[in-house]
């Protein structure tokens, strides 16, 4: 067994597998063992993908689409996603100044395996999405983490941003709404991290805007390169279909950068997946330029999730919430529930103890914050119809009254 260990690459051993899906693991075997738990683990929205997206993918089988696309994706959609940018984020780009790959995570992974090497350090942000870290060090470089707590709102500030910066720094990673906080970085947060990174030219900025259309209470949403037009030839900024028009499962992400970064990761994709499923290409290329009305129905219907989760969360003993800003995540504290005692025995030590004794004893599934780089919390995934989160919010809640 230790030989065949020996033959794995390095730098795999020293990843972690992904938190959310071996939640997601324990939840498919419970189920599969009889049990009913309702999943609050998951970062997918519920709905359905838009008809007309399905509608055009169908057609696009029907029309013969079926063939491999250029690597970089196909040209239509390319030039869609250039007028998305235009039109949405002031980024004055060209069809040739994109990529398509196989999902958001892709995009990421191309860029970090196309500049990172040995000894470079990435400046993670935390709380973090699990993959941030787990990527960089599979491209055998160094995740710089820097916390962020609730007393900073959850978000990077100038200051511990400029101490975190070194020689080796290549990237920062920023992604705003946050997976897994919610929290959004507002215009002058964004113009003050910019003049941080301004003075240090070496410095490549990853600006993940995934939850981009999910931003509460009216506020608008900002990235760098936006703000801060003199970053925008080392900014790779990524966005993707799966959030906003609920298309987990097509796998199409995109994202928009300086010339030679996309040639970079056009180069690594040609020789690694090719270009993305072209069904999926036609579904997202309807989806960019058809009817927008979905986005902001699921919007309203998300931020009246949020206040029933958040309400709910507050009032059980414990538990505590900040209110968040985008995205469809709620960031709970269980500080309240350490040191205490299940109803079976499980003494409560950490927000993974929690996170597993509420799937065990309660049938919720969440993920234990600890795993996106600051603990103790829980963070809770609100994309469930309504009764689901009412009915698994009062088993959240009579789970901590329950306990010694």
């Amino acid at each position: 067994m230790q030989a065949a260990l020996d033959r794995l690459n390095v730098n795999l051993a020293k990843a972690q597998p992904s938190a959310t899906y071996r939640m997601m693991d324990r939840v498919a075997a419970k189920r599969a063992a009889g049990a009913s738990i309702i999943s609050l683990s998951a970062g997918e929205p519920d709905f359905d993908t838009p008809a007309h997206i399905r509608e055009a993918a169908v057609s696009a089988i029907r029309d013969g689409h079926t063939r491999y696309t250029q690597a970089a994706g196909l040209r239509a959609l390319r030039e869609a996603i250039a007028e998305k940018f235009k039109r949405e984020n002031g980024l004055n780009v060209s069809w040739q100044d994109t990529i398509v790959c196989s999902g958001g995570k892709q995009v990421i992974y191309n860029a970090l395996a196309a500049t990172l090497n040995e000894g470079d350090e990435v400046i993670v942000p935390a709380p973090y999405w699990v993959s941030y870290p787990e990527m960089v060090q599979l491209c055998g470089a160094t995740p710089v983490v820097v916390p962020c707590g609730a007393d900073v709102g959850f978000k990077l500030t100038p200051a511990a941003l400029s101490d975190a910066i070194t020689s080796r720094t290549r990237w920062l990673i920023l992604n705003s709404p946050s997976n897994p906080t919610g929290a959004v970085y507002s215009r002058a947060e964004l113009a003050a991290l910019a003049e941080v990174l301004l003075a240090h030219p070496h410095v490549l900025v990853l600006s993940d805007d995934i939850y981009e259309h999910l931003t509460f209470d009216g506020e608008p949403f900002h990235t760098i390169a936006q703000v801060e037009p003199r970053l925008k030839d080392r900014t790779l900024t990524m966005n993707g279909v799966s959030k906003a028009y609920a298309m987990t499962g097509w796998r199409i992400g995109f994202g928009t950068g300086p010339t030679w970064l996309l040639d970079a990761m056009e180069k690594l994709q040609g020789q690694q997946t090719s270009g993305a499923a072209s069904i999926s290409q036609h579904a997202a290329l309807a989806a960019l330029k058809g009817p927008q009305d979905f986005i902001r129905e699921s919007k309203t219907v998300f931020q009246a999730r949020r206040d029933l989760m958040v309400d709910s969360l507050n009032s059980a003993p414990g538990l505590s919430c900040t209110v968040p800003g985008g995205a469809f995540y709620a960031f709970a504290s269980c500080e309240g529930l350490l040191g205490k005692t299940t109803p079976a025995g499980t003494v409560l030590r950490t927000d993974e103890d929690v996170a597993l004794a509420l799937l065990d004893e309660a049938n919720v599934a969440v993920v234990h914050g600890s795993a996106f780089g600051l603990g103790p919390y829980i963070r809770i995934a609100y994309a469930l119809d309504n009764n689901s989160l009412r009915e698994a919010c009062e088993a959240i809640r009579q789970f901590c009254l329950s306990l010694n």
